[in-house]
């Protein structure tokens, strides 16, 4: 759906922007002035329709790459090579809406620091990436697990290879959305405000009263925070949810949610380090 809609916003900007050149003014610079024209009618409209900032940059770049390309001369394969590397990359961003975000070392650090420190976890990071993140939790806490999900082939590998020596480590190439939740003590998630209702329903309906849910920078709608951990100005906020009370097929009334130590583990300060 969101490919269609790209693709009627560029061919309506081509349109706007020929008829306009062609028979309201006189084109000083041609080819040139049509493509500039259509970039800029191509982000206006891509604007107006409410479409996500980088849309809006795909269609303020597309012509001018393409025609750039063309007087270039570059050769066809080149253009294969860069569409095979792009999907390998983002794979099926155009239907998730979900693009390659990694987590800084700073937001690593205070993801580690909310972690219960009381007790091992089996922690899930759904869209891993290149597994950085996991890599640094699995050295800083070996007591604990982690799982890595990824749809996209190139970093899926990336995070494999990255991981391979760290045993409780596991990276599986799978659509999050297929993840039964309720295996995991803690869910972390470095998504896009498209899926994170989504994402609610689905932890509301799997998850276990005691689990956690940690969302990087982006909150649930409708879903109630317990705390935010934005201490460090350096890191992406983090929003914690429980779901101890909350409605849903495991959610039960248990009680408050028990304030999570922080201490800081003993290998954090390797993590901090790094």
């Amino acid at each position: 759906m969101h490919l269609f809609r790209a693709l009627t916003i560029q061919f309506v900007a081509w349109a706007v922007a020929i008829f306009a050149l062609r028979y309201t003014v006189t084109p000083p610079g041609g080819l040139t002035a049509i493509v500039i024209m259509q970039a800029g009618i191509a982000g206006a409209f891509a604007l107006a329709t409410r479409a996500p900032r980088w849309w809006v940059v795909i269609h303020l770049l597309f012509s001018p790459l393409v025609v750039g390309a063309r007087v270039l001369g570059i050769a066809p394969a080149w253009y294969l090579l860069g569409f095979l590397a792009l999907s390998a990359v983002f794979w099926s961003t155009f239907r998730t809406r979900v693009p390659l975000f990694l987590t800084n070392k700073a937001t690593a650090r205070a993801l580690l620091l909310a972690l219960p420190q009381d007790r091992a976890v089996h922690l899930v990071d759904l869209g891993c990436g290149t597994g950085e993140l996991l890599r640094r939790l699995a050295m800083s806490r070996p007591d604990c697990r982690f799982t890595g999900v990824e749809n996209a082939p190139l970093p899926w590998l990336i995070a494999r290879m990255r991981n391979r020596n760290l045993r409780n480590v596991t990276i599986r190439r799978d659509d999050l959305w297929s993840v039964h939740l309720g295996q995991f003590d803690v869910v972390y998630a470095f998504l896009s405000p498209v899926p994170m209702p989504r994402l609610g329903r689905k932890a509301a309906i799997e998850m276990r009263p005691d689990a956690l849910l940690i969302a990087n920078s982006f909150e649930i709608p409708g879903l109630g925070v317990d705390r935010i951990v934005d201490e460090d100005p350096a890191a992406r906020p983090l929003f914690v949810y429980s779901f101890a009370g909350r409605p849903g097929r495991n959610g039960r009334p248990v009680g408050e949610m028990t304030p999570i130590p922080v201490a800081v583990p003993t290998d954090a300060a390797g993590l901090i380090a790094e």
